[in-house]
């Protein structure tokens, strides 16, 4: 392994190796679709710390380490001290003396990279500002499913092209040679740094950055994600009028001229009032569906939950490559 045991960002591994990954969550899923045991990590201690809260990661670590044997911790904002009354350093040597591994999900990439550094255990990136890499081999796993393949496709991620989702789609379909296509607004467009390093680690993938929503022409799957991040502050009613052009609609999917297109998200999303926050949003500026509209997330409703399903297998798979010779 490039990065022994950690799972902190995609350019740690080789294409290889993340294929290994994708085909070892697949052979995961497999296992518990049979019901058969999988508890290859018996007796092994964890910790999740969650600086940002979850579902689908916190679950999918926590079912993900409990079939494999491990017991599981959960560290919430409130429940540590970490980098508040003690240090990311101290924490991780701390933690390290007392876990097999840990999980974190948080702000700064800095702070999962030193708690690899100086706990002496493997850490996983259960996300930060910058990489998604969990939600990476997860996403890729569904394309595999859906196609049986991955060579030769083209995937287009529209929307805001800054955040952690769309740095990991362009960066990873680089490292695996698949075609991207990030389009965004200009001002939203994918940081000049994140391009270099997807140009860097390309493996033969066409990498487009653009503002053309005609772009979508014949790719293979449409990706979205909310258009504000967590913890990020800006202008709401800005952000919305820039990105409202860039909604997944029936309109963008006939756009792509494919009739085996998919849809995918990550989660979680505003196609609907059926949350406290969007029925806020709706009251403040009249808008019921944002990023995606209800039509086209029930539509594709089963990638979709596919993909936030194959969160655990795949996560399962990354712990395990982590850990397998303890």
């Amino acid at each position: 392994m490039t990065k022994a045991l950690s799972f902190l960002k995609e350019i740690d591994f080789t294409q290889a190796e993340l294929m290994d990954l994708i085909d070892l969550s697949l052979k995961f899923k497999d296992l518990k679709r049979k019901r058969i045991p999988h508890k290859y990590l018996d007796g092994l201690n964890i910790a999740l710390i969650f600086e940002k809260t979850s579902t689908r990661t916190r679950s999918a670590f926590t079912v993900a380490g409990q079939d494999l044997g491990m017991n599981v911790t959960y560290l919430g904002a409130g429940d540590i001290q970490l980098g508040k009354k003690e240090s990311v350093v101290d924490t991780a040597r701390v933690l390290g003396s007392m876990f097999d591994g840990i999980e974190y999900r948080g702000f700064k990439q800095e702070d999962v990279e030193a708690l690899a550094e100086h706990s002496g255990v493997a850490v996983w990136n259960g996300l930060t500002d910058t990489w998604h890499p969990t939600q990476m081999i997860a996403d890729f796993m569904t394309l595999k499913e859906y196609f049986g393949h991955l060579e030769g496709l083209t995937i287009a991620y529209v929307g805001d092209g800054r955040n952690n989702i769309a740095n990991s789609l362009l960066v990873t379909s680089a490292i695996l040679g698949i075609n991207v296509k990030i389009i965004a607004p200009a001002s939203l467009q994918p940081d000049p740094e994140i391009v270099t390093i997807a140009e860097q680690h390309n493996n033969g993938a066409e990498l487009t950055i653009t503002d053309d929503l005609a772009a979508v022409k014949g790719v293979d799957m449409l990706y979205t994600d909310v258009w504000v991040s967590m913890g990020e502050e800006v202008d709401f009613k800005e952000r919305i009028d820039l990105l409202l052009p860039y909604q997944i609609n029936a309109d963008l999917v006939d756009k792509t001229e494919n009739p085996n297109v998919i849809v995918m998200h990550c989660l979680p999303a505003f196609h609907d009032l059926n949350t406290e926050i969007a029925q806020d949003i709706y009251n403040k500026y009249g808008l019921a569906e944002l990023e995606i509209t209800d039509e086209v997330f029930q539509k594709y409703s089963s990638a979709i939950f596919q993909e936030a399903e194959n969160r655990m297998h795949s996560i399962k798979a990354i712990m395990y490559n982590s850990l397998k010779n303890l």
